[in-house]
C-alpha cells in the first residue's frame, strides 16, 4: 500500500490527475470505475481543464463503482456529476461511457451490469478485471455502496449487488468486494478532516476497522494506493 498526502484537496485532484494522465498513455485501452463524492468532482474538473485535449479519450471506457438507483437526471445521480464535470467538456465516444441504469429495478440492473462487465473486462479466475478502480471512504467506513450493516455483500457471488443506505433506505447498485480486489489498480480519494479518524483505525488496523467495509480492500495485485489531504490523513 501506498499513501500519498497534499496540502489540500485541491492539490490532491491535480496530483491524481497527472497521474491518471500517465498512467492510461501508453495503454490501448482502459477501463475504470468511477466513484462519486466531493473528491471526485474536483478530480473530474482538473481531467477536464487541463487534459481534456491532451489524453487519449476514445481509449478509455468508462463505468461506476457505484450507482444511486434515480434518474440519470437527479441530482444524487453520480452519472449526472460525471456528465456535469467531465463528460460534457471532452470528447469520448458513446460507446466508451458504460452507465449505470439507476432509473431501472436494481436487482434487474444490478444482474445487467455484471453481465456487462463480464463482457467488455477480462476475467481472472471468473471475477471482471478493470485496470482501475477508484473509491471514496465513507464516514462511517464504507466504500462503494456496501455499508457496514451490510459487509455480507462484500463476497456476494454476484459481481454487482443492490445495497441500501442505512439511514434513507435508497437502493444503490454496486460493485462487490471481489471485483474491486481483483482490480489491476485501486485507488482511495479521501479529503477532509471527517474522514480522518476512519483512515487511523483502518491504516492503524485499531477500534472498529473490521467492521468497515474499506478496510477489506486488499487487491491481488498488490497495487492499493491512497489519495488524501493533510486533514484526511492527520492522525497517522
Amino acid at each position: 500500500m501506498e499513501v500519498k498526502v497534499y496540502k489540500d484537496k485541491q492539490e490532491v485532484a491535480r496530483q491524481f490527475s497527472v497521474y491518471f494522465a500517465e498512467r492510461v498513455k501508453d495503454k490501448a485501452v482502459f477501463h475504470v470505475a468511477l466513484s462519486g463524492g466531493s473528491t471526485p468532482k474536483l478530480i473530474f474538473d482538473v481531467l477536464a481543464s487541463e487534459y481534456g485535449d491532451t489524453i487519449d479519450w476514445s481509449k478509455i471506457h468508462l463505468y461506476w463503482g457505484d450507482e444511486r438507483c434515480v434518474p440519470p437526471t437527479h441530482d444524487q445521480s453520480n452519472y449526472k456529476m460525471t456528465v456535469e464535470h467531465l463528460l460534457s467538456k471532452i470528447t469520448v465516444p458513446k460507446g466508451n461511457i458504460h452507465r449505470v441504469l439507476g432509473e431501472k429495478d436494481p436487482k434487474g440492473e444490478a444482474l445487467r451490469y455484471a453481465n456487462l462487465l463480464e463482457i467488455n473486462l477480462d476475467r481472472v479466475d471468473g471475477i471482471p478485471q478493470f485496470d482501475l478502480v477508484l473509491l471514496g471512504l465513507g464516514d462511517d467506513g464504507h466504500t462503494a455502496s456496501i455499508f457496514p450493516d451490510n459487509i455480507g455483500l462484500w463476497n456476494a457471488e454476484d459481481h454487482c449487488v443492490v445495497a441500501a443506505h442505512p439511514d434513507s433506505g435508497q437502493q444503490r447498485v454496486s460493485i462487490n468486494g471481489k471485483v474491486i480486489n481483483r482490480a489491476q489498480e485501486v485507488i482511495f480519494l479521501v479529503t477532509g478532516a471527517t474522514k480522518a479518524e476512519k483512515v487511523d483505525e483502518i491504516h492503524n488496523q485499531k477500534g472498529n476497522y473490521q467492521k468497515y467495509p474499506a478496510a477489506l480492500v486488499r487487491p491481488l495485485s498488490g497495487n492499493l494506493t491512497w489519495f488524501m489531504d493533510e486533514a484526511a490523513a492527520n492522525l497517522i
